[in-house]
């Protein structure tokens, strides 16, 4: 009997990956920083395309154990050279 009422307890792990996305940090990068200064504020990105060199990728996942409804976020930095050019704050996940 007791095994029965414990079979629904099931515990369901958090699942984190990626760097978090803090919006103040974000709201920090501004063009023309340099690399250095983009990794300090926002940390080693999640993914450095061999095939753009000058794009960093900061990717986000987030799921609750349990929960249907993941967070996901992504921040993409384009670099002219060693300085930030752009940032495009809400790029799809793919």
């Amino acid at each position: 009997m007791c095994a029965f009422s414990l079979s629904g307890c099931v515990y369901k792990v958090d699942i984190l990956q990626g760097n978090h996305l803090d919006p103040d940090a974000i709201d920090q990068i501004e063009v023309g920083m340099t690399r250095s200064q983009v990794r300090f504020i926002l940390g080693t990105p999640m993914v450095k395309d061999p095939f753009h060199a000058d794009r960093w990728d900061y990717v986000y996942y987030f799921k609750k154990g349990g929960s249907d409804n993941p967070v996901r976020d992504r921040l993409i930095v384009y670099f002219d050279g060693d300085k930030v050019a752009s940032l495009d704050k809400n790029a799809p996940i793919g």
